[in-house]
């Protein structure tokens, strides 16, 4: 068997320039991923699903340098759902494992690039070191705005409808919000995502065509592209084609044009 990791993740370079395009802006200012397809990806190989894992970490690295050339400021990754659990022992805590190492080994590039790393999610249930580390990228990189980052860690839509339904109804009965002012403002002002606007573009790769919990109240009127491509096969190259088309479509937010 070949080794897994003599196979690094590689985007030459003029696919990585052509997707770039010299900072085009294609009218997307916030995209989310599903990222889906790391275990067929390495399952397709022979190897392990954690490496399939891994190289999809080193894949995020390479999307998110190429954000800020293609116009995007917002970037949002689905990197463990709350059903995630369900999964083997063995590949939670590598998984976690993989989350930890990639805070502390990107810190520092992030905050010279001008990344700005948030989460969301429940984080009681994660250990309390990868808790640690994420609250300190958090404060570290509170600053910079070249692009916004955003993971989404033990997230779950309902899940987080649900806490913030929750604080929602704990402000009322604490007297900080009347009933005149229980609205979707309100609510949107106490989920994860509050001060972070709403995805214009959802993308999920692996050729599946379900949204698995993933925003559903932000991405109410966003548009979305469904790619058969596994995600550590996902080049900046093929998103910069993904938003070229995004250009095309004509979105109306329940309205008609004149």
């Amino acid at each position: 068997m070949t080794d897994p990791m003599s196979d690094p993740v590689n985007t030459p370079a003029t696919a990585f320039d052509a997707a770039a395009g010299g900072g085009v802006d294609h009218g997307v200012d916030h995209v989310a991923i599903i990222m889906d397809g790391n275990g067929r990806w390495a399952k397709n190989r022979g190897w392990p699903r954690l490496v399939g894992h891994r190289r999809g970490a080193e894949r995020v690295k390479q999307i998110v340098r190429a954000c800020p050339d293609l116009g995007v400021r917002w970037l949002t990754v689905y990197a463990f759902s709350t059903e995630n659990w369900k999964r083997s022992t063995e590949e939670v805590l590598g998984l976690m494992g993989i989350f930890a190492r990639y805070i502390e080994r990107e810190a520092d590039g992030l905050s010279a690039e001008g990344v700005r790393m948030r989460f969301i999610g429940g984080r009681e249930r994660l250990d309390p070191r990868l808790q640690k580390l994420m609250a300190g990228i958090e404060a570290r990189t509170a600053v910079n705005s070249r692009l916004n980052l955003t993971v989404a860690i033990n997230y779950g839509g309902r899940d987080e409808l649900a806490r913030a339904a929750a604080r929602l109804a704990r402000d009322h009965a604490a007297g900080l919000i009347g009933a005149d002012q229980l609205d979707e403002a309100a609510l949107a002002a106490r989920l994860d995502t509050a001060g972070i606007p709403d995805p214009d573009l959802v993308i999920r790769t692996s050729g599946e065509t379900r949204v698995s919990n993933f925003l559903p109240w932000q991405a109410a009127y966003a548009e979305y592209e469904f790619t058969p491509t596994l995600w550590p096969d996902f080049t900046p190259e093929e998103l910069g084609a993904i938003l070229a088309r995004f250009c095309g479509r004509d979105r109306r937010f329940g309205g008609v044009k004149a």
